[in-house]
């Protein structure tokens, strides 16, 4: 069944802030295999302009992610997560996320539609920091795979 037009502009609250920590930020380095020294290193930050250790450009994914969650548990939207795969994501920064962050992603549902039998939903994640200054914008596409008919 063919997700609810009605719900494209719908706008989510900003989720709890999440703090960023340097070692998050050295796990998330080493995990993607990115040695960037403005990784972990905050004197080589530092060199490079930047208060302290910043993160890889996808770490905020984790945050934006788990912030779209809305949307995908809302029930009244009634997407069938069993049956979604990531389709895409793109980031659009006005600054690097930085260690000691706290940061705050309201969702918006961008667009809905479907193609081939499968729905496709667009989130836009906006991050904020504590100040209310933006950060990030995250642009997250989902397939939700429509059912096979017996």
């Amino acid at each position: 069944m063919a997700l609810d037009q009605s719900f494209v502009g719908r706008t989510y609250p900003p989720t709890e802030p999440y703090e960023v920590g340097r070692e998050k930020i050295r796990e998330f380095a080493e995990a993607i295999g990115d040695t960037n020294a403005a990784y972990t290193d905050a004197e080589a930050a530092k060199a490079l302009g930047h208060s302290d250790v910043i993160a890889p450009p996808t770490f905020v994914f984790a945050i934006t992610f788990k912030a779209a969650g809305q949307v995908i548990e809302d029930p009244q939207l009634g997407l069938d997560y069993s049956r979604v795969v990531h389709g895409d994501q793109k980031f659009a920064y006005t600054r690097p996320v930085r260690s000691g962050d706290r940061l705050s992603v309201t969702s918006t549902i961008e667009a809905i539609k479907t193609m081939a039998g499968n729905d496709i939903i667009d989130i836009r994640g906006e991050v904020h920091d504590e100040a209310g200054e933006h950060v990030v914008t995250a642009f997250t596409k989902l397939v939700a795979r429509g059912a096979k008919e017996a």
